[in-house]
């Protein structure tokens, strides 16, 4: 069985109001980028709105994930689509804490709208393949820990 490390790196530098540029590599398994993203806020964060919010390159980076393993594991396993859209809706929960304010995901519902002359099953099949194979869906189907650290005078800080 065939294993590797897939890594992406991404510098983000705050060149706006509340935009961020952002140069994205992939590092493993290859060398790919980089890639430039921008993300923005609108004006109820004080931003110009010149990007989308992260909140959209997220909800879209899950879509792009997962029709992007249909297609490609629809070769590998055989399945002919004919016509492939997505539907994705992503709920948080915004609570306001003070001056600030919390959030926690409510649901990730993932329509998936495929025309094929192939059975049902083996539909179903390619479909739970590409969930399996979606990076971004397995990562959100898991407990993570996430690490922050801070840059200061004497070194790394976890925080």
């Amino acid at each position: 069985m065939q294993q590797a490390i897939v890594r992406f790196d991404c510098v983000g530098q705050a060149t706006g109001k509340m935009r961020n540029d952002l140069r994205v590599h992939m590092r493993a398994p290859f060398e790919e980028g980089p890639f430039e993203l921008a993300t923005d806020e609108g004006s109820f964060h004080g931003g110009d709105g010149t990007a989308p919010p992260p909140l959209a390159l997220f909800v879209g980076g899950l879509t792009g994930c997962i029709m992007t393993q249909l297609r490609a594991f629809a070769k590998r396993m055989n399945v002919t689509i004919d016509d492939l859209s997505v539907e994705t809706r992503v709920t948080w929960d915004w609570q306001a804490t003070g001056r600030v304010y919390e959030t926690a995901p409510r649901s990730f519902e993932i329509d998936v709208l495929i025309d094929s002359p192939d059975s049902e099953p083996a539909v179903v099949a390619l479909i739970d393949a590409a969930r399996k194979g979606c990076f971004i869906e397995q990562t959100l189907g898991r407990e993570n820990t996430i690490r922050h650290r801070l840059n200061t005078p004497e070194g790394w800080k976890e925080v």
